[in-house]
């Protein structure tokens, strides 16, 4: 990785940054097929995708009108995943919510970017520039993509070839054009490989155009699902994921690959609290009350589906 004008690969990589790469074009290259998916009721309960923001989607002039260039960074979260994997843990929640010192990646990847932004501002004077997250109205892994970051898989997840797809995506989308060379575009590196494909169990992934079926994605039924419904049809009764979901991942060559270059390894208390029976963990859970469970889950990934979401996973192999 090489430094970004008057930031080291040092600092770059106490972020958990493992690559950037930048782009002029402001327009995704995928936006017809993302209106596609849309018309085909693809996005199930992602309902936020098909509201008043899809237009903005087609530029990032539609967030940010200043915006001239857009510098895309990968957070790796490896270390989180391969520290789940060695302490075998009996229920599986998906690695990136551990990935970043057990904190909502919204929180940590902000604070970066906001940092890295402050001093990109210092060394160029009348730049401005604006964050974006999966939260925005941005085709976030497309940007990845034109900045030479990746392909999409099958799995339509971005997958680097250096560092899999065990990563997070933010950007600073920038007022101005700097002087850094643009990365061509990687070529797709699946070639006749659909192991993600096979290994799902709810048959979500749509191999014909690398996207996927919202309605039977297990993370999209685990996170994005607060009230009581019945799961997608094969959701598995033996590999426990209880909040989100990393199979297509887990299959993958790439991952494989990148994963063994992993040493150091962190602990986790969330997984820590997870690894133990389901009847201690449910019931934890069940004695709180709601703000309780705000408290207990703030600032992590498992504050979003409040307690009531988060039993409703759990039932689901309590009921079994």
């Amino acid at each position: 990785m090489k430094d970004l004008f008057n930031i080291s690969k040092q600092e770059l990589a106490a972020a958990q940054i493992v690559q950037w790469g930048y782009t002029e074009q402001l327009e995704p290259t995928t936006y017809q097929q993302f209106l596609g998916w849309i018309d085909q009721n693809l996005h199930g309960p992602l309902k936020y995708l098909a509201d008043e923001r899809k237009t903005k989607r087609q530029s990032l002039k539609e967030v940010f009108p200043e915006c001239e260039s857009a510098l895309v960074f990968l957070f790796d979260y490896r270390k989180a995943k391969k520290f789940q994997e060695m302490q075998d843990p009996l229920f599986k929640v998906a690695s990136y919510t551990t990935g970043f010192d057990d904190q909502d990646y919204h929180y940590w990847i902000k604070e970066k970017l906001e940092k890295i932004g402050k001093k990109l501002k210092t060394h160029f004077g009348d730049l401005e520039f604006k964050i974006t997250l999966d939260v925005h109205p941005v085709l976030e892994r497309d940007l990845a993509q034109r900045s030479g970051l990746g392909w999409f898989g099958k799995n339509s997840m971005l997958i680097n070839q250096e560092f899999g797809s065990y990563n997070l995506i933010g950007s600073l989308l920038l007022t101005q054009k700097i002087l850094v060379t643009k990365a061509s575009l990687e070529v797709d590196h699946c070639g006749s490989c659909n192991r993600c494909i096979l290994a799902c169990p709810t048959n979500a992934i749509l191999d014909e155009n690398r996207s996927i079926d919202a309605s039977k994605c297990i993370s999209n039924f685990t996170i994005e699902l607060f009230k009581d419904e019945a799961p997608p049809v094969g959701y598995p009764a033996n590999s426990h994921e209880i909040f989100g979901c990393d199979i297509c991942q887990e299959v993958c060559p790439w991952n494989d690959k990148s994963l063994k270059k992993v040493t150091d390894l962190p602990e986790s208390k969330m997984v820590d609290f997870f690894n133990r029976e389901l009847k201690d963990i449910y019931q934890n859970i069940e004695v709180m009350s709601n703000r309780e469970y705000k408290e207990f889950f703030k600032h992590t990934s498992f504050e979003r589906t409040g307690k009531k979401g988060f039993l409703k996973n759990l039932k689901y192999y309590l009921e079994r």
